[in-house]
């Protein structure tokens, strides 16, 4: 399987139109084509920004289905007048994520996105094997993936919580027990990190 990330810049204001125009869209029957797996505004870090994230058995089905709803005309919704910039990245599941479906997770989303050094991501999902199931003791993993067209040597993860203060008490809790991150994991070069609320039309809640 993979996953098809695609990031929106929109103009400032925007979001809430743009939000409108994709879920009356989505009421054309663009679910029927293949799943979302779920849809995001930025509360904090790049602000104005969308992410959407569709799953695909592979790149061909990802083509027919791109193809098939535009001849279509289920997708996409007309919100060119409100975007800046887009970006597509294609990213493979880690080996222990597990496809949730539709659910309520949040409301709270968190999507790290670490650079590691070349040669990197196969020792930190086997780091990360052996203490994921500890770590979601705690809050939930919604995914993780690493990159395989777009960015080289890209590592996100997301996580749900509750609420902004249960993201601090998470995060401060499992620092303190030694829980996470995985203890001797692979530092990263770079990392970034978006909070994220769903769109009503994300399956992920």
């Amino acid at each position: 399987m993979i996953y098809e990330f695609r990031t929106y810049d929109l103009k400032p204001r925007s979001v809430p139109e743009f939000e409108k125009r994709t879920a009356a869209k989505w009421e054309e029957g663009r679910g029927n084509y293949s799943d979302l797996f779920g849809f995001w505004q930025t509360e904090a870090g790049p602000l104005n920004q969308v992410v959407h994230v569709w799953p695909y058995e592979d790149l061909n089905q990802r083509s027919e289905v791109r193809s098939k709803v535009v001849a279509e005309g289920v997708w996409p919704p007309d919100n060119s007048e409100f975007m800046l910039n887009m970006n597509s990245e294609i990213f493979l599941p880690a080996p222990f994520m597990e496809y949730r479906g539709a659910a309520k997770l949040g409301p709270v989303y968190e999507m790290r996105i670490y650079t590691y050094q070349s040669g990197d991501i196969p020792k930190v999902i086997d780091k990360w094997s052996q203490h994921i199931e500890e770590r979601q003791k705690y809050s939930p993993l919604v995914g993780a993936w690493y990159s395989e067209l777009g960015n080289l040597n890209t590592w996100i993860h997301m996580w749900a919580y509750e609420s902004y203060d249960q993201r601090a008490e998470v995060r401060a809790e499992t620092r303190a027990k030694g829980v996470w991150p995985p203890p001797g994991g692979i530092a990263p070069l770079k990392q970034e990190n978006k909070l994220l609320l769903p769109l009503s039309v994300s399956p992920l809640q």
